[in-house]
């Protein structure tokens, strides 16, 4: 790549590779935008709080794109060099496939540096950063859905009530219906309330009031007053999406915290197979832009006469890839439950790679080399030559 060759084909595709994977991402990032809109027009929440929310989704939308950018470029660029007979050229000259494809596995490598990165700290962080927010949007929402003197129900079998705001924000003449759990209802009355966020949940903590709770199954007991001075309600369990919400996914845990999980950690303990696919999956998806760019140099890398079509070649080389990675996911799915698929997780790249790196090297050599060897051997005296390879014997 140091040549001047070399660093013309590092330019090209690397270009090419930018632009796809801007727009595949703009594309792909507006349509998950469009998802959270109703967070300004029916919620109020602002231009800014949307555009958070939806950029720290990017460094994991930007590492499921990447491989298939490298691999869109990859094509795009060969393609284009022998449509202008840049490969023709080089071949005819003498230049080993190696020459040309050199340019292709280094963006490949940096791509994989990138995605291994991105996979190992920024998504996770972004994912973590992410949580906290929705944790934010949430509180802010509960408190907007509060307006003085309305009843108002964020969802079925749950209402609040306030008489007013006080100046500093509190919440004053506080009435909380509870009724979603069918086995008993509960009321909560308070002279007033404040609602608290830390970084994993928001609370809503009432004081000076009493809480009433009635069996639906055994009304005769009649309801059950007890008062207290502070009560603190956990604002996270108004999320029916999410019943585990305290827990951190593995995706938003950190390195550290997927190879050595805290003893306590109910996740891990419960789950240990979930924690194995993600540690393993971040660094395998980092080999597919390398494999990608060795299957385009193994399909699209030789030279060929500019009247031959190359959709063909083109398509296939798709279907590989689509295939590949298919197989893949099947098989970052069986880790979760079985820790041999890991031979296969890692397999799969790197076998490709060497396959694909093998198929090229031994297409440099020219087709009709081994039929002509075929010809001197067992007919030394009629050597028959193709049309445009010489002219036959005599």
């Amino acid at each position: 790549m140091t040549t001047l060759f070399g660093r013309y084909v590092f330019r090209q595709v690397t270009n090419a590779f930018l632009i796809i994977l801007l727009t595949l991402t703009t594309i792909v990032w507006l349509a998950t935008a469009l998802r959270q809109l109703d967070l300004i027009i029916s919620q109020g929440q602002g231009i800014m709080l949307f555009l958070e929310l939806t950029l720290l989704s990017l460094p994991s939308l930007m590492t499921l794109i990447a491989p298939n950018a490298m691999l869109m470029a990859a094509l795009y660029t060969l393609d284009r060099m022998n449509g202008d007979s840049e490969l023709i050229v080089m071949t005819a000259s003498g230049a080993p496939i190696w020459r040309i494809g050199a340019s292709f596995i280094a963006l490949g490598s940096m791509v994989c540096v990138g995605i291994l990165v991105a996979n190992l700290y920024v998504s996770p962080a972004a994912m973590r950063a992410l949580r906290v927010l929705i944790t934010q949007v949430r509180t802010d929402l509960i408190s907007q859905v509060l307006q003085p003197g309305r009843f108002s129900s964020p969802e079925a079998g749950l209402t609040f009530h306030i008489r007013d705001r006080s100046m500093t924000g509190d919440l004053l003449g506080l009435l909380v219906h509870d009724e979603r759990d069918p086995t008993q209802v509960m009321s909560y009355l308070a002279e007033r309330g404040r609602i608290v966020s830390n970084d994993d949940s928001s609370y809503l903590v009432m004081f000076d009031g009493n809480v009433q709770s009635e069996s639906a199954a055994n009304p005769e007991e009649g309801a059950r007053i007890v008062g207290f001075d502070q009560y603190m309600l956990d604002l996270t369990e108004f999320d029916p999406t999410d019943d585990n919400s305290k827990e951190l996914r593995p995706r938003e845990r950190s390195l550290s915290e997927l190879v050595y999980p805290s003893p306590q950690d109910q996740l891990a303990n419960r789950s240990p197979g979930l924690f194995r696919q993600e540690l393993h999956d971040r660094f395998a998806t980092a080999l597919y832009p390398l494999m990608f760019a060795f299957l385009a140099i193994a399909v699209l890398g030789h030279a060929r006469t500019t009247r031959e079509g190359r959709w063909p070649q083109i398509l296939l080389a798709f279907g590989i890839a689509v295939g590949l990675r298919i197989v893949g996911f099947t098989v970052s799915n069986l880790v979760t439950m079985n820790a041999w698929a890991l031979t296969l997780l890692y397999g799969i790249p790197l076998g490709a790679i060497m396959i694909a790196a093998w198929a090229a090297h031994v297409r440099m050599s020219p087709e009709l080399r081994s039929k002509l060897s075929l010809e001197l051997k067992f007919k030394p005296r009629n050597i028959k030559f193709w049309t445009g390879r010489g002219t036959p014997a005599k």
